[in-house]
């Protein structure tokens, strides 16, 4: 396999058409190793045009900016509601109070799913992202459960009225043009699923401890010289969710940056070594929130770019907002140094992010 690191190479590749997501362009029966059963593979982050195309189409309808803004009042409530929740004292953890059951809760609005289907989504995304090497019992354990319940809950979309929910609205999808096979519609709501609110969580969490670990950009945000805008940039670029875009494949021989990648080759794109490359960032392992022409990649580049980031930045807006008017003294209830982040090659989370005021 090749890894790319530097931000310009990345860039380039993220939406070179020489690169393919379909995992059958792989030369090695290897990469099916670390895949996705068919079931749940089916999905956007696996495909390429015209199926992407498709795909894409259907769930962007949920993404637009009005979309987005429709959504703005629901996830003020939520917020609202988990941050009345919370009581001064020696320590609060705002991962498992606030970052992840909003996230969660947002995506799950979105997609339709009733809050009493909502308890064990946590626990299937841990299993699945661990990288120990016994966890892969637990996650093939996992992947089943979450193939069991969303095969199920489609069932029940398709046999009540659609609503105005994205999965009904993907189930409803008749036209020749935009019809989903039902492998599609089940990897289309897990992903939606999983990477719609570990990215939110992860970003909401990263953002708070900018926030806390520098007190002058906390305190130029309050004041208004420093925006939400530019704190979130700075924080997907110096703290980047998703560490690698999702693997591609040569479709030919491509020869780039002095090396030659076969057909058929795999090749990783690492989000985070672009987005702290110094020839693209001047200082790049500092936080800096009023950094000009911050073009991180954390959301992908090109055909491929995040189609739930609006939605991310909207939901961290939203809670830091919340976090920082209702708990005015807010401050960090351990060393910075002391906390701990997903053991993951993949994501970069806080595991808790302990907190007093």
């Amino acid at each position: 396999m090749w890894l790319v690191t530097r931000y310009d190479d990345v860039r380039a590749l993220l939406n070179d058409p020489r690169l393919s997501l379909n995992k059958a362009t792989a030369s090695s029966s290897g990469e099916h190793g670390a895949s996705m059963p068919a079931e749940l593979d089916a999905h956007l982050q696996n495909s390429d045009p015209p199926d992407h195309t498709r795909l894409r189409r259907l769930v962007s309808k949920a993404f637009t900016p009005r979309g987005i803004e429709g959504l703005r009042p629901l996830v003020e409530r939520r917020v609202d509601d988990l941050v009345a929740r919370l009581e001064a004292g020696e320590s609060t953890d705002l991962i498992q109070a606030v970052a992840n059951p909003l996230a969660l809760a947002v995506i799950c609005d979105v997609l339709g799913i009733d809050e009493g289907d909502r308890r064990d989504f946590r626990r299937w995304t841990d299993a699945l992202r661990s990288p120990e090497p016994d966890a892969a019992l637990d996650s093939r354990q996992a992947l089943k459960q979450m193939y069991g319940f969303l095969s199920e809950l489609i069932n029940r979309k398709r046999a009540d009225d659609p609503g105005d929910d994205l999965l009904s609205q993907m189930v409803a999808a008749r036209d020749e043009e935009d019809r989903l096979t039902e492998a599609e519609l089940v990897a289309m709501a897990f992903l939606l699923l999983f990477a719609g609110y570990d990215n939110s969580a992860n970003l909401i969490g990263s953002a708070m401890l900018a926030l806390l670990t520098h007190p002058q950009v906390l305190r130029a945000l309050r004041a208004g010289t420093v925006s939400m805008d530019q704190v979130l940039d700075e924080t997907l670029r110096w703290e980047t969710p998703s560490m690698l875009a999702s693997r591609r494949f040569a479709r030919e021989r491509i020869d780039f940056g002095g090396q030659v990648i076969a057909p058929g080759d795999r090749v990783w794109l690492s989000l985070v070594s672009a987005n702290r490359d110094a020839a693209q960032f001047a200082q790049p392992h500092e936080f800096q929130a009023t950094r000009s022409g911050n073009g991180h990649l954390a959301f992908g580049h090109g055909l491929h770019y995040c189609v739930g980031a609006a939605l991310a930045r909207m939901e961290a807006s939203v809670a830091i907002h919340a976090l920082l008017r209702s708990l005015p003294e807010i401050r960090l209830a351990c060393a910075a140094s002391e906390l701990r982040w997903t053991s993951s090659f993949r994501t970069r989370g806080l595991v808790a992010l302990p907190v007093a005021w």
